[in-house]
């Protein structure tokens, strides 16, 4: 018997709030979870900084990974099974690509990529090719089958039924993610009918991706505006955006006191390569959650006072405060703050910041896939493939338009402690008492123009 049909003497399950339970038959799916780095993840949290805002955000990229493992298995050796007589080594592609591919991000992924330019993606395939206990295990099922699970991830396997059930706009990555997410956060935005959609999910007839009755198209509205809402409701959240700008604030002071040649009381040895901007594998890999904390949990007592006073906010949830902007009409707006905490001795490079996110509910426009972009096909009752958002008056809506959405960052608890004299302080809040109020009655014009009802009073 070969490595790829050893089987565990019996199915070994792990229990998961979102799925009920992750069920592993597999010898090779055990061997990888029992991976050096696959057990890092335990200690990658899956949304960041997002706990200071809703605070049972706790959870990590391993379990994440588990569950996208867990729907790709179910779709792999359920529906798509009476569709397809899948090879078991084409199987065990999909499942250990499902398993791994989120093996390269790094600690606080978002902001920390920001700082050192960084790419999880590129990470996740050295880690699943290169010298590592992941690229061991999956040697055992062939010499190239480490290049056939990374080519999967990377989406350029030849067989993109697999690409696409692991990235697409309708893949047991996403899935997941909201899922899990909605349940860890608290909400009910993310929430959708899972098991209905993988019930009438279907490979597409040339084999280049994954299509969907169009009896199921209600359960897929429901997941894009679940998706829709959690990224404007708890991904793009401001205060844990307030979060980010300050961790990714922290991790640029670091490394502009390491060029001046600052002595740092205790040496941040794992950080040294990323601050030489030299980075081995092992390096990266050695680096996560838990180290950073531990560096920031240092730097609060530096002599720096900017690094000092910035790790002290991130631990102790001192976050910065925020008003909307517009990078036309608020230009003038950022110029007089920076002048004016300029002249209060405080530097705005890390204390005025301007964050912006945006996001596609849907994308309409890209018939062939361009990073997972490929659009939703319904198969008809007649066998007609159609385009999701011409059949959908819901996902037409909001289909191909970019949300973007820009905050301004700014100290208030320096303004409201006398940090900074009276006469600048006033000035400060005048401006922004300003700015809040004209922002105040276009949000009231808006609503009234659409003939909506409801209280913006507390806006400001």
């Amino acid at each position: 018997m070969t490595y790829l049909e050893t089987r565990l003497p019996e199915v070994k399950v792990f229990k998961d709030p979102v799925h009920r339970y992750v069920h592993v038959s597999d010898q090779i799916v055990w061997d990888l979870i029992a991976t050096k780095e696959f057990q890092r993840l335990r200690r990658i949290h899956q949304l960041g900084t997002t706990s200071l805002t809703f605070h049972g955000a706790e959870h990590s990229r391993f379990n994440h990974s588990l569950g996208v493992y867990e729907i790709t298995r179910r779709i792999v050796e359920g529906t798509f099974a009476k569709e397809i007589q899948w090879d078991n080594e084409e199987r065990l592609v999909a499942l250990c690509a499902a398993l791994l591919h989120d093996l390269g991000h790094g600690p606080f992924s978002h902001a920390f990529e920001k700082v050192f330019s960084t790419n999880h993606e590129h990470y996740t395939m050295a880690i699943v090719t290169g010298n590592t206990e992941v690229r061991m295990v999956l040697e055992r099922a062939g010499a190239l089958f480490p290049e056939k699970v990374a080519a999967v991830i990377n989406k350029t396997y030849q067989n993109q039924t697999l690409v696409k059930l692991i990235s697409s706009q309708i893949d047991a990555d996403r899935m997941d993610y909201l899922l899990r997410d909605a349940y860890y956060t608290g909400v009910s935005y993310g929430n959708f009918d899972m098991e209905r959609i993988m019930r009438v999910m279907r490979p597409s007839p040339d084999g280049n991706g994954v299509i969907i009755k169009q009896s199921g198209m209600h359960a897929v509205e429901d997941y894009i505006v679940s998706r829709y809402q959690m990224y404007q409701q708890v991904y793009f959240h401001p205060v844990s955006r307030s979060a980010e700008v300050l961790l990714w604030k922290i991790l640029e002071r670091a490394q502009q006191l390491y060029e001046q040649g600052y002595h740092f009381e205790q040496t941040p040895v794992q950080l040294l390569p990323f601050l030489k901007r030299d980075v081995s594998l092992d390096e990266y890999i050695a680096l996560d959650d838990t180290v950073l904390m531990y560096f920031f949990s240092v730097w609060q007592y530096e002599q720096d006072l900017i690094l000092s006073d910035l790790c002290s906010r991130f631990l102790n949830r001192r976050l910065l405060q925020y008003i909307t902007y517009d990078s036309k009409e608020d230009a003038e707006l950022y110029a007089k703050l920076k002048g004016l905490l300029e002249k209060a001795e405080i530097d705005p490079e890390y204390y005025l910041v301007i964050d912006s996110t945006s996001d596609l509910p849907y994308d309409l426009y890209e018939p062939e896939d361009v990073g997972g972009r490929s659009p939703i096909q319904l198969l008809m009752p007649n066998g007609e493939l159609h385009e999701l958002s011409t059949e959908s008056p819901i996902v037409e809506a909001i289909g191909g338009k970019r949300r973007v959405d820009i905050k301004l960052y700014y100290p208030l608890d320096f303004i409201e402690s006398g940090r900074i004299s009276a006469p600048i302080a006033e000035d400060i809040i005048g401006l922004i008492h300003a700015h809040s109020l004209k922002d105040y009655k276009k949000i009231k014009k808006a609503h009234r123009s659409s003939g909506c009802a409801q209280s913006i009073e507390n806006y400001i």
